[in-house]
């Protein structure tokens, strides 16, 4: 199966083709969040180098969140007008997952976080079972003190990842204490070729028009609209003029 699998849900870049477990190409920037400029030529760069066309991929594997807004919008709309052109699978992954593909240690607890500012966190807990992250704690959108409570720990080794997880030392380290773990910096990085391997064991969407990406909060405009609109969250958010 010729995979394609991209992760913008941050500031790295990162894109992939796969051939099954072989990888052909691989690319990650981190130097800029250009993402609606740069991903589109790294796609097309890539598929030249690997002596593909487009019409040879067969699945489309995206991290559509969550993250960044504009990173996840970018990476999740890439994805579906791809699969839909080509006419080929897509396939959805957890931007925090994808992260905590780049664990390996049997049975140990990996907690990827992406920092959402004044303490709050986009993360979750997962396992690792037969090599791949199973998810404890579902991904949420949480203040990291609340987050710490809810976890019931029983020793085992637990790896903290992500670029932003260090913020969080002090506390993670009480918690956790000699337990703890922080990677190096090249797994604190998504690696689109993990993203890709673990997409072709999925099983790929019913209906690429329903896929939105995975914010887990609501975006400044919704959040706007509900305070104007108290009780009213089943109704449309476009307000109509008379």
């Amino acid at each position: 199966m010729k995979v394609l699998a991209l992760d913008t849900s941050n500031r790295q870049l990162t894109v992939a083709i796969l051939d099954d477990d072989q990888i052909l190409a691989t690319e990650t920037t981190t130097v800029h969040q250009k993402h609606a400029e740069y991903l589109l030529p790294i796609i097309d760069d890539l598929v030249k180098k690997t002596d593909l066309k487009p019409t040879d991929l067969q699945r489309v594997v995206v991290a559509n969140g969550p993250g960044s807004y504009t990173g996840i919008r970018i990476a999740t709309a890439t994805a579906k007008t791809l699969a839909y052109t080509l006419g080929i699978d897509l396939v959805c992954v957890s931007s925090l997952q994808t992260l905590a593909l780049n664990v390996k240690e049997e049975g140990s607890l990996v907690m990827p976080i992406f920092d959402a500012r004044n303490n709050n966190v986009f993360t979750g807990l997962y396992k690792i079972k037969d090599g791949l992250p199973v998810a404890v704690l579902n991904d949420c959108h949480s203040d990291f003190d609340k987050w710490m409570d809810k976890i019931s720990y029983s020793n085992e080794h637990v790896y903290a990842v992500g670029s932003d997880a260090r913020n969080f030392t002090d506390a993670l380290k009480k918690k956790f204490g000699e337990h703890l773990s922080f990677v190096d910096s090249f797994d604190n990085l998504p690696q689109a070729a993990r993203l890709g391997l673990y997409g072709e064991t999925l099983t790929p969407v019913k209906n690429i028009h329903t896929v939105v990406p995975n914010y887990l909060r609501l975006t400044k405009a919704e959040a706007d609209w509900k305070a104007k609109h108290p009780g009213e969250e089943d109704t449309s958010y476009v307000e109509k003029v008379n």
